[in-house]
């Protein structure tokens, strides 16, 4: 949601850097700020930009200019520990991403976010101390499409290259025949032991991976009791016999 009035952040360290705004905007202390990344100016920040800090204090350029002069750029904190209402967040998040969607709009969920840092500390249901560092840290879903599935799906070659989160329980992503697709990924977005997920390859298709005994028409599972936050297996090109895995979290074959 967009700020209306100043909203003071509870910093816990801090670095400075001074930006120039684009024209014509206004920025309220405490919102997240934003790089146009084809101008390299600052604004509140949106969903397709790259995160540059938190507004120290409220600025507005809507009489001014594209350049640097008096009342035109916004001093942000850029590095430092803040905290923020993170939607979902639970003590089992700690060290997880966290993005922004808008100035004022954080979650665990890279499906349309900016990514900001990450979670240091739990406080309270929602609320978490995020460390962040806009010039050092970098995404770790980085270099992917990000797509949220919330119902059954079957993947098609133009998943190909993408990461599917799912976040909710009991849903089954389908893989197409072997060769179908080059490679894809699938997540776990929901809390600690709330959401199970399951991969099935074609009837005629078994999931190679570590550990796994694979069978044909045999689905891997993310098991709900021991599924984390940010559990994926990524499918790719295997051999006769079927797909090839790999995995982060607790993947088995389904009896």
């Amino acid at each position: 949601m967009s700020l209306t009035a100043n909203k003071p952040r509870a910093y816990e360290l801090g670095e400075r850097n001074d930006l120039t705004l684009v024209a014509s905007t206004q920025i309220f202390e405490g919102a997240a700020v934003g790089i146009v990344k084809a101008t390299g100016l600052a604004r509140s920040l949106q969903s397709t930009d790259r995160f540059a800090g938190f507004a120290e204090q409220r600025v507005d350029s809507t009489t001014g200019a594209d350049f640097r002069w008096a009342g035109t750029t916004v001093r942000v904190v850029d590095e430092g520990e803040v905290q923020l209402s993170v939607a979902g967040v639970t003590i089992t998040d700690v060290g997880l991403p966290v993005y922004a969607t808008d100035e004022d709009t954080f979650a665990l969920t890279p499906v349309g976010g900016v990514f900001v840092g990450f979670v240091k500390r739990f406080v309270a249901a929602g609320i978490a101390v995020v460390e962040f560092d806009a010039d050092a840290f970098v995404d770790p879903y980085a270099g992917w499409t990000h797509v949220l599935k919330s119902a059954n799906y079957t993947v098609d070659p133009t998943n190909t290259g993408e990461w599917l989160w799912v976040d909710t329980d009991a849903v089954v992503i389908t893989l197409p025949a072997v060769e179908g697709i080059n490679f894809v990924r699938v997540g776990n977005l929901g809390a600690y032991g709330t959401v199970g997920v399951s991969v099935a390859p074609n009837a005629a298709d078994m999931i190679e991976g570590p550990g796994i005994t694979a069978a044909d028409n045999k689905a891997i599972v993310n098991t709900k009791a021991t599924a984390q936050r940010g559990d994926w297996i990524e499918i790719a090109d295997g051999d006769a016999n079927g797909w090839s895995a790999k995995f982060k979290g607790i993947w088995a074959r389904a009896a």
